[in-house]
């Protein structure tokens, strides 16, 4: 296929290696132009550096030539440059254009879901009604990814036709594509485990050890079921590779963003000096706010999210609020979920 991606950080270049390994005419889109000089040439990512870029990719500066004539258009930008994205490649785009989305977000403005904001963008100029939107999500770092160990995702869309389409397009020998329709539970999982992440990262900086950690991912995708739940998406999205797959990998790896910045706000650095130490976008700590909304939207109640939104957006003491989760009221397991 001919495919055209917008975005050239670490996991849109993992995707683009394994799709161009996959005999695909692959083109890479940046808003940097400096970044996409020094891929073109080195043929190597700064930050991937086990992987070596194929020659068959294309590095261009114009997003115009990522998007005209291409049979997939792949967003691969952070969750908070994918509006301005798209509203740039709406031009470019045919009506019936097949989309997929690899940032995890939920804007928190409109409270839209990633593929929701790329659709209400390319809808603003009357057209793009028949677009065909999927997200892939899933326990993908790009680190192994770029290096093609064993790796599972989801392919999810209300389409199941579009979804089965990206599964066969993305499958291949290190990378098996399940298939959901229940985009925005996916969507959700996405978003939300990033939060839980700096959770578990903000624990381990702080001294605490494995029950903890087990705890927080454990009632962290309790937290996120409950939010999904309500807001009408299907229960078992949230105990599969989307939901508790992502989850797990995403609060343990050493590859995870927002682990390693809540480690570095465990140990006392502010939300901005842990960004500026990762050097990279930390999502979890964007997504908050937007949780927050849904909270409030729908009536449920998050304390580990509301937690982290303390710590990090009101500067809290860590240990204070740790002291307030254990202390509690108790409740029924079975009956809090």
């Amino acid at each position: 296929m001919n495919i055209g991606i917008l975005g050239a950080g670490t996991w849109g270049i993992a995707i683009a290696r394994l799709l161009a390994r996959a005999g695909n005419d692959v083109t890479v889109w940046s808003a940097l132009p400096a970044e996409i000089d020094t891929l073109s040439a080195t043929r190597r990512h700064p930050n991937l550096s086990a992987m070596v870029i194929p020659d068959s990719i294309r590095f261009v500066k114009e997003i115009e030539a990522a998007c005209v004539h291409k049979e997939l258009i792949v967003f691969a930008v952070p969750s908070v440059f994918v509006r301005s994205t798209a509203a740039a490649a709406r031009p470019y785009l045919p009506n019936d254009q097949l989309i997929v989305d690899l940032a995890k977000g939920i804007e928190p403005q409109t409270l839209y879901s990633m593929s929701e904001v790329i659709r209400n963008e390319l809808q603003k100029d009357g057209g793009h009604t028949a677009l065909r939107l999927v997200a892939l999500s899933g326990p993908t770092h790009a680190e192994e990814v770029a290096v093609d160990l064993p790796t599972t995702i989801v392919s999810a869309s209300r389409n199941l036709q579009a979804a089965e389409t990206v599964s066969n397009i993305f499958s291949t020998a290190a990378m098996r594509v399940y298939t959901n329709t229940d985009i925005f539970g996916v969507e959700l999982c996405g978003a939300m485990k990033n939060i839980i992440a700096l959770a578990v990262g903000i624990s381990i900086g702080l001294g605490y050890g494995d029950n903890a950690k087990a705890a927080l991912i454990t009632r962290g995708m309790a937290e996120i079921a409950r939010l999904g739940k309500a807001m009408g998406c299907q229960e078992r999205t949230f105990y599969g590779l989307a939901g508790v797959g992502d989850l797990i990998v995403t609060a343990t790896s050493v590859h995870s963003r927002n682990n390693r910045a809540g480690i570095l706000i465990g140990k006392g650095y502010s939300a901005d000096a842990a960004i500026a130490e990762i050097g990279m976008v930390v999502e979890g700590i964007h997504a908050i706010p937007a949780a927050m909304g849904l909270m409030e939207r729908y009536h449920v109640e998050m304390p580990l999210v509301s937690a982290a939104n303390a710590i990090i957006r009101e500067g809290a003491d860590p240990r204070e609020i740790v002291g307030r989760l254990m202390c509690r009221e108790n409740k029924n397991e079975a009956l809090d979920f």
